[in-house]
Parts: C-alpha cells; sequence; structure tokens
C-alpha cells in the first residue's frame, strides 16, 4: 500500500497580535497568540463550522529563529457536533527574517516553513475519522490571520 495525503478541510482564523512574555539570547522570545475565531472549510471531509474564540498559540522563537508552537482551540461544526484540536509543530523562517519574528515582526508568508501534528478531541463518534487516521498540518502566516491546511493520511 502507498501512502497519499488528501486536503480534509481547511480552517482560516483570526488571530491577535502577540503577547510578548520573555526573551534572553539562550531560549529566544516567548508570546502567546490568541485565536479569535475562524472558518473551517470542509475538503475530504464534509466539514463546515466555525473556530471558536478563546483558543491560544503558545510559542518560543528560538535565537535562530525557528518556532515551537503548540496551539489549542475548539471547532462548532455547523450540524451542532464539536470538537478539540492540539495542533504542536515547527516554523522556521529564512535567514534574512530571524531578526524581524525575534523583535515581533511578521515576516512575508513565502519566507516560512510551517507543519504540525494535530491531534483531535471528538465527542461524537461519528467524528472518529479524526481519531483513526494521521493528519498533518502545513500553515501560511498572514499578519492577522492564520491559514490552516489538514491533510489526512490514507493508504492506497
Amino acid at each position: 500500500m502507498e501512502p497519499k495525503l488528501i486536503k480534509a478541510f481547511v480552517i482560516k482564523a483570526e488571530v491577535d497580535k502577540p503577547v510578548f512574555i520573555g526573551q534572553d539570547e539562550k531560549v529566544g522570545r516567548r508570546q502567546l497568540i490568541e485565536i479569535k475565531g475562524g472558518k473551517l472549510i470542509g475538503a475530504a471531509l464534509p466539514f463546515s463550522g466555525t473556530v471558536l474564540p478563546g483558543g491560544v498559540d503558545s510559542q518560543v522563537v528560538r535565537p535562530n529563529g525557528r518556532a515551537e508552537l503548540s496551539a489549542r482551540y475548539g471547532v462548532k461544526l455547523d450540524d451542532g457536533r464539536s470538537f478539540y484540536i492540539q495542533n504542536d509543530g515547527i516554523r522556521t523562517v529564512a535567514p534574512e527574517y530571524v531578526h524581524l519574528v525575534l523583535s515581533g515582526g511578521i515576516a512575508p508568508a513565502e519566507a516560512y516553513y510551517c507543519c504540525t501534528k494535530p491531534e483531535f478531541e471528538v465527542y461524537d463518534e461519528s467524528l472518529s475519522v479524526l481519531n483513526n487516521k494521521l493528519f498533518i498540518c502545513c500553515a501560511t502566516r498572514l499578519p492577522d490571520s492564520i491559514q490552516l491546511d489538514y491533510y489526512m493520511l490514507e493508504l492506497e
């Protein structure tokens, strides 16, 4: 069997400006980014819904510009079902933008590599596909939003 990635759904979320916690030359820059809400648009999985406000993306931007991300947020589908996402991963940036991101700035979207491994908490058996398949997520960071493309690994 050959593995194949299939786009499962897309999330377009509004995010607030990073809240600066602290920074040094050893650890890097710690920041929190509030997830204000957004939309989920189905692809291979026939979901549509809303990203609930109140989520947060906790980040450490290391001195070399590599960010370690841990985002947590809830989704309410249009039909009333809901699930929770824990999305952990990394984001790297082209060397010429390291100073910018360490100072709290946002580099152009094409300067980033951002991939995560989502884990889902589901409350309805009809959403079990989220726990029974492996997913990866690729993100595009924009100044006040983020697009998250969720891919499901299928075996053919």
